[in-house]
């Protein structure tokens, strides 16, 4: 799983200068039981209809199989966009 939060980052007049976003993946061992989870990506938005504990749920709901296991590796990481 690869959470990414996305920072705009300005230069000194307070213009958009460009975007750098931070991963944190959390890598888990392969079982059937988390074969149900796929592949999908969902982004949250602060101006879009859907309030933020509305995306938490349907995160929670879908990313359920992972709530009881441990990730076996954590990688932090600085993406330039």
């Amino acid at each position: 799983m690869d959470l990414t939060r996305q920072f705009d980052i300005s230069d000194d007049g307070g213009e958009h200068d460009h975007y750098v976003q931070i991963h944190c993946e959390l890598r888990y061992e392969c079982e059937p039981a988390l074969d149900v989870l796929e592949s999908f990506n969902s982004w949250f938005f602060h101006d879009a209809n859907e309030g933020l504990g509305e995306w938490l749920v349907a995160m929670e709901g879908h990313l359920e199989p992972l709530l009881a296991r441990v990730p076996s590796e954590i990688d932090v990481y600085e993406e330039p966009v």
